[in-house]
């Protein structure tokens, strides 16, 4: 099967929200030192980007990456926290081909408790209702679940197909990308229902994508239980993310940042096929952390198949006999 290359440009570790499952916002980097448009030029033609941070929309220059990036990946994503709306707002009038991805930590209480950002939920609803109303196609909400914020998960999820948008989960992990060592979920038992709830749901939509995500968070609540990973993960070779200095890297769930190449000083077939690379990859072998995010599972998915078709199609089967998802295989 063909690569279809993943990659997710980190363009600021800027951050107006004050998250409390990630301390970026307390190491940022300097607007001087941050990668220009033009270094963008360089990487190679990929099936999917998603540009994230930090918070994107505190660069200025965001328009002049969009419309480098664009170019270069079949699908676009910016994901946010959905705060600066004048300014998401302009960038999809511009470019309304590009998806808004919204990250939305639960209901009103709890997400602006969570994000620090005091009338964040309402700012993002309303950059949502915003772009629905300017007809962007590709918008959604993205949920990061702690003990929290569980309950929320299932409201937020109805909330967002009411008003036509995607859903995305995670789970909270610790790296260095996030300057977080002391994420835990607490209350397994509690958190992994309100999962098996969503995804009872997804299983009941008629769009195949969803049953995917159901599968996704199959494996969320398989990561939360110290399970090994379902998976294998195969980033740096078709995945990577790109850092505000310019470093390429495997991931960004590892415990210290292991760069494959520097987007400044080298090619991209410098990076990607030297000697440094290939250290990477090894330690992405050996990595056993397990990690479960949608930047390394969905090429995963992409490029093994096999087990996620045969989770979907067993329990599509077992739906239409009346009887539940099985869960023991994991709990």
């Amino acid at each position: 099967m063909k690569t279809k290359l993943h990659s997710s440009i980190i363009v600021t570790y800027r951050c107006n929200a004050r998250c409390n499952i990630c301390n970026t916002w307390q190491n940022p980097s300097r607007p001087g030192d941050e990668i220009r448009p033009q270094l963008l030029e360089k990487l190679p033609s990929m099936f999917f980007t998603n540009i994230t941070g930090g918070e994107p929309f505190v660069r200025e220059d965001l328009p002049e990456i969009v419309e480098v990036l664009r170019k270069k990946s079949k699908r676009l994503v910016i994901s946010t926290n959905g705060y600066f709306t004048d300014r998401i707002i302009s960038i999809c009038k511009r470019f309304p081909e590009i998806g808004i991805r919204i990250s939305m930590d639960g209901l009103a209480k709890n997400n602006d408790q969570i994000r620090g950002i005091q009338e964040g939920f309402d700012k993002g609803i309303s950059t949502l209702l915003e772009l629905r109303e300017l007809g962007i196609k590709d918008i959604g909400i993205g949920i990061t679940v702690q003990d929290l914020n569980c309950g929320d998960i299932v409201p937020l999820y109805l909330l967002a197909k009411g008003l036509g948008l995607e859903f995305a989960t995670a789970a909270v992990h610790n790296s260095y990308y996030f300057h977080k060592w002391d994420n835990k979920i607490e209350d397994k038992k509690k958190v992994n229902a309100e999962l098996m709830k969503l995804i009872r749901l997804f299983f009941k939509s008629k769009k195949v994508k969803d049953w995917f995500r159901a599968y996704f968070n199959y494996g969320l609540i398989n990561y939360i239980q110290g399970n090994k990973r379902f998976l294998p993960c195969d980033m740096g070779q078709q995945g990577f993310f790109l850092d505000p200095w310019g470093d390429v890297l495997s991931c960004n769930g590892m415990d210290e940042k292991r760069a494959l190449g520097n987007l400044r000083e080298q090619s991209w077939n410098e990076i990607w096929n030297g000697k440094q690379a290939q250290e990477v990859r090894k330690s992405v072998k050996d990595c056993k952390k397990n990690c479960w995010m949608i930047g390394s599972v969905a090429p995963a998915i992409w490029h093994h198949p096999t087990r996620p078709i045969a989770w979907i199609l067993k329990n599509k089967i077992r739906q239409m006999l009346g009887k539940d998802i099985n869960f023991c295989e994991i709990l």
